[in-house]
Parts: structure tokens; C-alpha cells; sequence
């Protein structure tokens, strides 16, 4: 799995942000890798939908094309993650206690990670790329304790038989297969935002997404 180095200073408060609370994760749910996807998905809902309304109030206000296309992509993470969600709540069947930390983590990380990106959008992006990376991490050790018989290898259910086209044989393997191949994109895509955010740095918020939209129109050109 490919681990992007934390470079400078923002780099290392993302990442430190990241393994603290991959810790509370690991400490809460140890091996219950269903219910651990649970929270997980959660929170990882949550960074699409934010900076994907931002961006496009963004051009609302500045009447200027999307040209990098990042409000689709990061809307459309936000409906990926969502679906994960709603397939992990089919198969782990969380508790009611498990909802209401579901509503409680949702509800605290929405604003935290609201004011992060309004003010440090390159750490909010790199923190979902570090997310991401410990997302691809914690589904292939589930993979792992599947393939080893100690999580039992159910049917897939069918809603997530639906949302990847699987064939009515797929099974949980299958299914965290797929998931996992969808955080690796999210990674990817959110370590490139935070790295086109870098190359405008020390410039105004505003003059740096207007650079990067620039040179999106440019190559599009």
C-alpha cells in the first residue's frame, strides 16, 4: 500500500490527527472490523460532502467554472462513502448504543472538519488522504481474518450485490474487495488536492483555488 511521507509541518498534524484517532478506533472496536466500518464510514461521509458544498459555493460567488471538476469528485466521494455505510449497517447491524456514537461522531467531526477546510483546506485534504490510507489498512486486515476463517464469510447483501453489480453468489470477501478499492481512489484524489494546494501555498485561500482552476482550464485547453 502506497504511504504518502508527511513532508512539512501540516503534514504531520494531518497524519498525527489521523493516528489519533485511528487509536480511540482501535481501542473501541479491536477486531470487530463490521462495526469498526461503521464509524469509519461515518466519518468518512462527512469530508466529501463539506468540501464538495464549499467548492461549489465557491463558484457560486465567484461565477467561475469548476475546471479541475473537484465538485463532482468530491460529492461524489461523499455518496460512495455513504453507500459503504449503508451496506456495513446490513451486515454488522449495529446496536443502539453503536447509533447514537454514529450520531455523535458525525455530528462533532461535521464541524470540526467544517472549519478545518474553510481555514487549512491542503491539512483537511491530506487528513482524508491519511484517512484513506488506514481505511485501506483496517479492510484488508478484515480481509485478512476473513480469509483466515475468523469472520465468517457471509452472502453479500443485496444491496451491495445492487450498488457494485456483483453476481448473486458475491460474498462479504467481495464486497470489502470492493470497498477497499474504493478508499484507495479517495486516497489517491485527496492526497492530489492537498499536493496542487501546496504548490499555491503562501498566496490568499482565494488566489490559490483561482491558480488551480486556471491551470484545470488550461490543460482542459
Amino acid at each position: 500500500m502506497q504511504h504518502r511521507k508527511p513532508i512539512d509541518f501540516s503534514d504531520r498534524i494531518a497524519l498525527g490527527i489521523t493516528l489519533t484517532l485511528r487509536f480511540i478506533a482501535d481501542t473501541f472496536f479491536a477486531k470487530r472490523y463490521g462495526h469498526r466500518a461503521v464509524v469509519l464510514e461515518t466519518v468518512a461521509g462527512v469530508p466529501g460532502m463539506v468540501a464538495g458544498m464549499w467548492q461549489h459555493l465557491r463558484s457560486l460567488r465567484g461565477m467561475k467554472h469548476d475546471s479541475r471538476g473537484w465538485i463532482k469528485t468530491l460529492l461524489d466521494e461523499a455518496e460512495n462513502e455513504r453507500m459503504h455505510l449503508m451496506i456495513f449497517i446490513e451486515i454488522a447491524k449495529p446496536s443502539p448504543f453503536e447509533r447514537y456514537v454514529i450520531l455523535f461522531t458525525q455530528a462533532v467531526f461535521w464541524n470540526f472538519y467544517f472549519l478545518l477546510y474553510v481555514f487549512f483546506p491542503k491539512i483537511a485534504h491530506r487528513m482524508v488522504g491519511y484517512f484513506e490510507e488506514q481505511a485501506v489498512i483496517s479492510y484488508t486486515q478484515y480481509l485478512e481474518e476473513i480469509e483466515a476463517g475468523k469472520i465468517e464469510n457471509i452472502q453479500a447483501p443485496p444491496l451491495a450485490i445492487d450498488y457494485y453489480g456483483l453476481g448473486s453468489d458475491a460474498t462479504l470477501k467481495d464486497v470489502v474487495l470492493k470497498v477497499r478499492a474504493d478508499e484507495e481512489g479517495h486516497r489517491d484524489e485527496n492526497h492530489g488536492m492537498a499536493d496542487l494546494l501546496v504548490k499555491t501555498s503562501g498566496e490568499p485561500l482565494g488566489n490559490r483555488f483561482e491558480k488551480i482552476e486556471a491551470k484545470g482550464a488550461a490543460d482542459a485547453g
